[in-house]
């Protein structure tokens, strides 16, 4: 009996021993494979292409706000006259010349005749004392006159002339101010602004309406410094906008200052059509021309953290998340900025990449060997 409890006892222990030494042996295992995993001897397959310099056709986008060509506006130059008639309003097209506001005048036409009267009556002064400037020289040739008499005729007629050039100066005065009190349209184009209403006292300088000139209006675009250079006067646009669609545009000035704060320039684009209104927001597309860029697959760009960006391939096979600025994309390439050329960017595979995983290139696909015929069969 005291041999069986013995032998039992060592064969628990022989057991324990045994489940001991297995346990070390699967821990070994377990960090083997950790390590095998950490050193990333198992890596993802993925196919790569190389990044390219091509000349592509590029176009440069930008925002802003819609405003006159030229604002013109419109003032009195005649003041302290009321309004007695307004014959445009605002969104009204005018003519060059066209009547706007009509001033009382009657005092005006009052002082008109007056000044005409004193012109007539200047010009007969001055036709009398010439006439006797005329008498007096004919009896000093004759000797009946002293040369003091012939001094005092002439003095009166040059008066009496003098006269008639101060009463016609005061009549074209008064013919002027009469004429400005009809304000007219200096420009054609659209009326835009009002600010005078029947009834007013107008004073002189007081703007009273403001006028686009041809109507014409320009999208001020706000160009990034970066864009600047490549926008030129003359190429076209496409100006839009989610309340009044589009309407073609050509860009007249680009201007020769950035602003130090928001680093943008100014595009100034002529519009051609489109129901806009000065004031609204819109956003143009400039075609620039071709511009030499650097050119991925459209697969190989990915958003990380609302970032576009590209794997590229590292040493040891590990890649890294290069981000990208998208200037231009179509269905198979994509050119980019902040990409060298002759990068070597992941294209298959890259949506399940990491940063510095390590991956397998595959093998290009080899070209089928062509298949020859079979000779024929001798005879």
């Amino acid at each position: 009996m005291a041999n069986i409890v013995r032998n039992s006892l060592a064969g628990v222990a022989m057991m324990a021993l045994g489940l001991t030494l297995a346990a070390c042996g699967g821990g070994e295992e377990a960090k083997k494979a950790e390590a095998k995993a950490a050193s990333g001897a198992t890596s993802q397959t993925v196919t790569i292409a190389v990044a390219s310099l091509q000349n592509l056709p590029r176009t440069v986008t930008a925002s802003g706000t819609i405003s006159a060509w030229e604002e013109v506006p419109v003032g009195a130059e005649t003041g302290g006259l009321t309004a007695t008639g307004v014959f445009v309003d605002e969104g009204t097209w005018v003519r060059q010349g066209q009547p706007l506001v009509q001033l009382n005048d009657a005092l005006l036409r009052a002082q008109l005749r007056q000044q005409q009267a004193a012109v007539q009556t200047a010009e007969a002064n001055a036709a009398r004392d010439q006439a006797a400037l005329e008498r007096a020289q004919e009896l000093k040739g004759r000797g009946f006159l002293s040369q003091a008499s012939l001094d005092t005729a002439l003095a009166n007629q040059r008066a009496s002339a003098a006269n008639v050039l101060a009463a016609q100066a005061s009549l074209s005065e008064t013919r002027t101010r009469l004429a400005q009190a009809t304000i007219r349209a200096p420009v054609a184009g659209q009326v835009i602004r009002r600010s005078v209403t029947r009834g007013q006292i107008v004073g002189a300088g007081t703007e009273l309406f403001r006028i686009v000139r041809d109507g014409r209006l320009e999208l001020d675009a706000q160009v990034p410094e970066t864009e600047l250079a490549l926008v030129r006067a003359g190429q076209t646009a496409v100006v839009s906008s989610d309340e009044v669609g589009e309407a073609a545009g050509r860009v007249r000035i680009v201007t020769s200052e950035v602003d130090a704060a928001s680093r943008l320039g100014t595009a100034r684009i002529s519009l051609t059509g489109g129901a806009f209104r000065p004031g609204m927001f819109a956003r143009s597309r400039i075609e620039v021309g071709d511009q030499p860029a650097v050119t991925v697959p459209t697969a190989a760009v990915l958003y990380r953290e609302n970032r576009a960006g590209v794997f590229v391939m590292g040493g040891e096979n590990r890649v890294h998340f290069q981000p990208v600025t998208v200037l231009s994309r179509t269905a198979d390439q994509t050119a980019v900025g902040g990409l060298t050329a002759g990068s070597r960017v992941v294209v298959a595979g890259a949506g399940f990449l990491g940063e510095g995983d390590r991956v397998t290139v595959a093998a290009a696909p080899r070209a089928a060997a062509p298949v020859r015929a079979a000779a024929p069969a001798k005879k």
